[in-house]
């Protein structure tokens, strides 16, 4: 993974051009790193797939006024790859995927001729429809208002469309205190469910789980025997929702009560099944299972979503009767380390990102120097604790300077001025 400079994109008609001030972190974003992600054939290799900032240009002005938005409001959104055209004109930082693994590599901006692409959230611009776009209440930070998209919407699709759940029936989250089951947890509580059970993998996320969101038992998947107590508890559960795949599948099936839907939405213990699987319980108790995933869907699809969100949801964000809970905030430069603690599955609920602005004025010409996020990497990057700015060229049409690290590393760039509200250009600062 690494970070480079591209050149802003240019929204088209039905999109709008939003400024990232937060973005959030998903199990989807290790394996497309990786390269174990199948990604729709338009999806972007910039990851990320949800955010919150403000609107800075419009498509079309009418279908965006038709929608319901204008420049300056604050949004966030679901940023599923829609493809936008770039003129060349400046830089936007990004963060690219490499199955290499970790690294730094500044690419040669792109800003020599027209290309077309398509963005992820972990950017400082980004297009998106105006079908996957929120406006932010102003009860909700950045940071919380960058958690929902994706992981609400992914859970009202398992529980609402797809498990089609009604007041006084029964659920089991696995993997429980992921963000998406702690939001799928909110919604069935809202939604009347007569009993609400959950797995997890420590002590911790247990007690989580059971005292901070109230589910009517939560079951250590390492040391309990999840199953067989549930059959204890239960006469049966009506709707499992899955993320771990083959090791569950018996057990689910077992569990599941009659007429019972099981979702599956992710497959992180593994897909191929192990010998002596029955699927008797199929057949006799008329089980329905459905696998599903929200980044594939269309455009319309995932708007239906949207709407459901906001005319259900959004009010009861504003009134902190649901509530998205952050594990930690880590700024973009920092993350290597959000990835790497978002791998160890100690986490409950969301990591997000925040991209602040940061300004270094040159006392001795009087501008301030405008640099992309691949410096502010290459500074993370060398340790660099105390650094050095040297202007060598003091002209008003160009610069040049070195940024040093404490640890003697050295590099140096020579770039044109830009004014700081020159359209165009990525102002990521350091």
């Amino acid at each position: 993974m690494y970070v480079t400079d591209i050149a802003r994109p240019v929204p088209i008609p039905g999109q709008v051009l939003v400024k990232i001030r937060a973005f959030g972190l998903n199990r989807m974003d290790i394996l497309q790193r990786e390269g174990l992600y199948p990604l729709p054939s338009y999806a972007p290799e910039t990851m990320g797939v949800e955010f919150s900032g403000v609107i800075e240009q419009l498509g079309d002005e009418a279908t965006a006024m038709e929608s319901g938005f204008k420049c300056g409001d604050e949004v966030f959104g679901l940023a599923y790859g829609g493809t936008y055209i770039s003129h060349g004109t400046g830089a936007s930082g990004f963060c690219h995927w490499a199955k290499s693994g970790w690294g730094f590599v500044r690419n040669q901006q792109h800003n020599q001729k027209a290309y077309s692409g398509r963005t992820g959230a972990y950017a400082e611009y980004i297009v998106v429809s105006t079908k996957t776009l929120f406006h932010k209440p102003a009860q909700l930070s950045w940071e919380e208002a960058a958690g929902i998209p994706e992981t609400w919407m992914t859970a009202t699709q398992a529980l609402l469309l797809i498990g089609e759940f009604q007041s006084g029936q029964s659920v089991l989250w696995h993997a429980g205190a992921s963000s998406v089951s702690i939001a799928g947890i909110q919604l069935a509580k809202a939604r009347g469910a007569s009993a609400i059970y959950a797995t997890a993998g420590s002590p911790e996320k247990i007690h989580f789980l059971e005292q901070e969101l109230g589910v009517t038992k939560a079951f250590n998947y390492k040391t309990d025997k999840w199953a067989a107590e549930l059959q204890k508890l239960t006469t049966g559960v009506n709707l499992v929702v899955d993320f771990i795949g083959a090791p569950y599948f018996q057990n689910n099936l077992d569990i599941a009560a009659r007429d019972g839907r099981i979702i599956l939405l992710g497959l992180m213990g593994g897909a191929k099944l192990p010998e002596g699987v029955n699927i008797a319980p199929l057949l006799y108790k008329r089980l329905r299972l459905e696998a599903s995933g929200l980044r594939s869907r269309d455009l319309e699809y995932q708007k239906s979503l949207r709407d459901m969100l906001v005319d259900y949801a959004l009010p009861k964000f504003c009134e902190r009767s649901f509530k998205v809970h952050i594990e930690k905030v880590f700024q973009f430069e920092d993350i290597v380390e959000a990835h790497q603690l978002l791998e160890k599955n100690q986490t409950k609920g969301k990591i997000i990102s925040s991209i602040r602005t940061r300004v270094i004025q040159v006392s001795t010409s009087g501008f301030s120097v405008i640099v992309s996020l691949s410096h502010i990497y290459w500074i993370r990057y060398s340790r660099c604790n105390v650094f050095l700015l040297t202007i060598v060229t003091e002209v008003m049409s160009s610069y040049q300077f070195t940024l040093e690290a404490s640890n003697g590393k050295c590099k140096t760039y020579s770039r044109h001025y830009q004014p700081a509200l020159e359209s165009g250009v990525n102002h990521t600062t350091l």
